[in-house]
């Protein structure tokens, strides 16, 4: 069984062997990447290709690595005590199941995607180091032993945030998704939108490669946020012409806000309009 890509997902031929490479090795597979690269996506996509169940955990910077395990609701137990509940006599009533337990006690093998683990503190992945070495944990108000019934395939995706410990990067099976090229985009885009004018598709990605490349951007605009301008683009029937015709006095690019997420970065482009128009008098 090896994932291949899907229809709804361009995934590169490294990118598919590091999702291979995971599996054989039965390693969680460590995605790192610019903000949308696709990275949650391909957990799902994964899940859709091989078949299986996708549990979905995302990172808070509040998340505990208990919380995946599981959580004891001690509160609610003494509350039923008081009120003289009979039920607290049973520890597993006040026991509430997180994401590894999920996955472990599943009847079939399913995707775990462990999302944005750089949010969190930075002793979330290590404690997390013994469950994902040994695909079991111990609860200890009910004295259980947890086990994997089948070992889940487990993706985990990083901002780099924060650097994530040694000990677990051992553990795991690393790929960097690196920002599409022009080539590559465009097989994105005809994902998204197979009917969009090629003529629409040349002229924007111009625009959008040069805007990625002007130094001093706080932060450049991604895949996802490209897939979102060509939707207003398409809406609101903007000609190509208006890209390819471009003023270079006039920087900022028709429907910018789907492209430029701070006022940073707006400010930066109308000071090279400014420049341009200075240097054309």
């Amino acid at each position: 069984m090896k994932f291949e890509g899907t229809e709804r997902y361009v995934a590169t031929d490294d990118l598919r062997m590091a999702v291979n490479a995971s599996v054989a090795l039965q390693r969680p597979l460590l995605i790192k990447g610019e903000p949308g690269t696709g990275k949650t996506m391909l957990a799902e996509e994964v899940a859709a290709g091989l078949g299986k169940t996708l549990i979905q955990w995302h990172i808070k910077s509040t998340t505990k690595a208990q919380q995946g395990l599981y959580e004891y609701d001690a509160v609610s137990r003494l509350r039923d005590s008081q009120l003289g509940d009979g039920k607290v006599e049973d520890v597993s009533q006040y026991i509430k199941r997180g994401k590894l337990w999920d996955a472990f006690t599943g009847d079939e093998q399913v995707v775990l995607l462990i999302d944005e683990v750089d949010k969190a503190d930075i002793e979330f992945p290590n404690d997390l180091l013994v469950e994902l070495d040994r695909m079991e944990f111990f609860v200890y108000e009910t004295g259980e032993t947890v086990k994997a019934k089948h070992r889940p395939i487990i993706i985990i995706t990083s901002n780099n945030e924060k650097e994530l410990p040694d000990a677990f990067l051992r553990r795991c099976f690393f790929h960097f998704i690196n920002f599409p090229s022009k080539e590559t985009m465009k097989e994105i885009i005809a994902v998204h939108y197979p009917k969009i004018e090629k003529s629409l598709v040349q002229e924007a990605l111009e625009v959008f490669f040069e805007l990625r490349e002007i130094p001093g951007l706080k932060k450049k605009p991604s895949t996802s946020e490209l897939i979102d301008w060509l939707k207003l683009l398409m809406a609101d029937d903007i000609p190509d012409e208006i890209l390819k015709n471009r003023d270079p006095t006039k920087a900022i690019p028709p429907l910018y806000g789907a492209l430029l997420k701070n006022e940073q970065d707006v400010q930066l482009l109308e000071r090279l309009a400014f420049m341009h128009r200075r240097e054309a008098r």
